[in-house]
């Protein structure tokens, strides 16, 4: 192992293979912060303070001193208090100031004559069809007479009881999911518009302490002639389908590029469409002269070759349709859809053990798939001119050796990050991106060893963007695909006290991966256990694959960054990963 004089070396092993292994020491290492950086701002409670400085002597905080591994490496956590927090680091002759900015995310509440900067709702405008809801709010002190004129109304707004504010999508991995109250008084009102047309924007109206103003809102309210709904067509691959009107609501199964469908609302940038789905308006196009978006479907018929069974549904028009997995159960929907059918001819080897399918609503139709194998090796979905494809793929056919048990078997590794992106940082400085790539490349030939032909996002230092690493996935159409990453934490989380083996999984055929290589991990590896997580992230979306994300070790925790980056440890996980690997696929023949 190198050593230079006062820095962090990092030191290059090459094994026979050609593998560069890294190897991180701390020789004479002076006092160094790898996060948060300077000048931070959050509006977390705590804060973490990540770095390191050689064994030899005390690194004190504030004074304080406090815990680190064998080879110098800390990340305490310290509260923080609104506004300007300070720290300074000292470890022998060097000191670090440090100064972390905590805002808060409640609305600064006027005390006088006042709306709350940015509170009045809604903030741009929104289009309904009639006599649907249309509801106004606004933050303001507490009992004032809020109001708001539109249209020739004036809709009271009453004051709401405490706001319930949901935490971060992130505090689940902190494991503080709590909701919390805000002392904060909204005052909120509905009306419903019978007439149709523009009427413009809303004016707020509050009286306080024999005050009154008022302030004009954002965008106009308009009201749609359902007679003259706006139809579109998606343009994009896959339109992104989500349960509100904005990136902060779940995704629904994406829209397959030429699906057709009506616009019945719209706020901002998002579209509403018929079914109940919310779009951007950027992914979509007009349909000029279309005067119906609802289809009809008579018979379906079946197609399979060595690799996949198609399942082809020809229709007046392409609807939107949604996917649901369980098990060996799949469930396609058609919306907007209306059967005329009597007669569907089947072929059920050697995929299909059962297939029926029920109109649960006037425009809506069910189909229901029940496999063979317990086990579902993904599926695609897309158009062909109005005929909906609905490809199911068939098990990997496994030529198993002695010598070789995964023999033909297609496996796809992508080490997160690479190039600029540089992923989470360990003590020292040393980049996710890094251990992600040395892990891969071993993990890769101990996949070649046991006869596995292996696909990589990339295989030195570069930028690879997440639409690349997905589209090579859904190209290659590999058994499975396996994003490998090292961790890290929101602000407020713990990582001194937080280590070990995570899993992420988004369609259920790769739930059972996710948990046999956690299990397997934690296991074999002597590993503790971070957890099993449904995610909705790009790398677990693919559903061409059973696609699982891996959170091998904790960047941050100071103790296991020692194991990260130990190369003999590197060897020993890539080679445990790979029997997992094999034994999981033992089992689905």
């Amino acid at each position: 192992m190198s050593k230079l004089l006062g820095l962090t070396v990092i030191s290059f092993l090459t094994l026979q293979s050609g593998i560069m292994i890294t190897s991180v020491a701390n020789a004479q290492q002076p006092l160094y912060l790898a996060y948060p950086p300077k000048n931070h701002k959050t509006t977390a409670d705590k804060i973490f303070l990540i770095g390191t400085a050689s064994p030899q002597g005390e690194v004190t905080v504030n004074g304080q001193k406090i815990q680190r591994s064998n080879q110098g490496h800390f990340a305490p956590s310290f509260p923080l208090k609104l506004g300007v927090n300070r720290f300074v680091l000292r470890h022998n002759n060097k000191t670090i100031n440090l100064t972390i900015t905590r805002n808060s995310v409640t609305p600064n509440i006027p005390q006088g004559v006042a709306f709350a900067e940015n509170s009045l709702s809604p903030n741009q405008s929104i289009s309904v069809l009639p006599n649907r809801p249309v509801c106004f709010s606004a933050i303001a002190a507490p009992n004032a007479t809020v109001s708001v004129s539109i249209a020739n109304q004036t809709i009271p707004l009453l004051p709401q009881p405490d706001l319930v504010k949901l935490p971060a999508n992130s505090a689940i991995l902190t494991n503080s999911n709590e909701p919390s109250i805000e002392e904060i008084t909204q005052y909120k009102g509905c009306t419903k518009f019978n007439k149709i047309g523009n009427f413009g924007t809303p004016k707020f109206q509050l009286k306080l302490n024999n005050k009154t103003i008022t302030q004009k809102g954002k965008g106009t309210i308009n009201i749609l002639n359902p007679k003259q709904l706006k139809i579109v067509e998606i343009i994009a691959d896959a339109g992104v389908a989500r349960s509100g009107p904005s990136t902060n609501y779940s995704r629904l199964t994406p829209l397959p590029k030429r699906t057709v469908v009506s616009v019945i609302g719209q706020k901002g940038e998002w579209l509403q469409l018929d079914y109940g789905a919310w779009i951007k308006a950027n992914e979509t196009r007009i349909v000029p002269n279309l005067s119906s978006a609802k289809a009809t479907i008579r018979s379906a018929k079946f197609e399979k070759n060595n690799q996949e069974t198609k399942a082809i549904f020809p229709l007046t028009l392409p609807v939107p349709v949604s996917v649901n997995q369980m098990g060996n159960k799949i469930t396609l929907t058609l919306y907007n859809t209306t059967a005329q059918t009597d007669t569907i001819r089947l072929k059920y080897e050697p995929l299909i053990k059962s297939f029926y399918w029920q109109q649960v609503s006037p425009d809506k139709i069910e189909y229901y798939f029940e496999l063979y194998p317990d086990q579902q090796w993904g599926y695609d979905l897309n158009y062909e001119g109005t005929n909906l494809i609905f490809t199911l793929r068939h098990p990997p056919k496994i030529e198993s050796q002695n010598s070789q048990p995964l023999k033909n078997v297609k496996i796809l590794l992508d080490p997160g990050h690479g190039g600029d992106e540089w992923g989470a940082k360990g003590p020292n400085g040393y980049p996710e991106k890094s251990v992600n790539l040395v892990v891969s490349k071993l993990l890769k030939q101990e996949l070649l060893k046991r006869g596995a032909t292996v696909y990589m996002t990339r295989e030195t230092d570069k930028n690879v963007s997440l639409q690349d690493r997905v589209k090579m996935i859904n190209t290659v159409k590999p058994a499975i695909a396996l994003s490998i990453h090292y961790n890290a934490l929101p602000d407020n989380g713990d990582a001194i006290n937080t280590a070990g083996i995570g899993m992420f999984w988004y369609h259920s055929q790769a739930e059972d991966l996710s948990k046999f290589l956690h299990d397997y991990l934690v296991e074999k590896g002597n590993r503790p256990s971070y957890g099993v997580f449904w995610n909705n992230l790009a790398l677990t979306r693919p559903h061409s694959a059973p696609s699982v994300l891996l959170e091998l070790g904790f960047m941050i925790n100071p103790t296991e960054f020692e194991w990260v980056t130990d190369a003999q440890q590197q060897k020993n996980l890539a080679a445990i990963l790979a029997n997992g690997i094999t034994e999981w696929f033992s089992q689905k023949q």
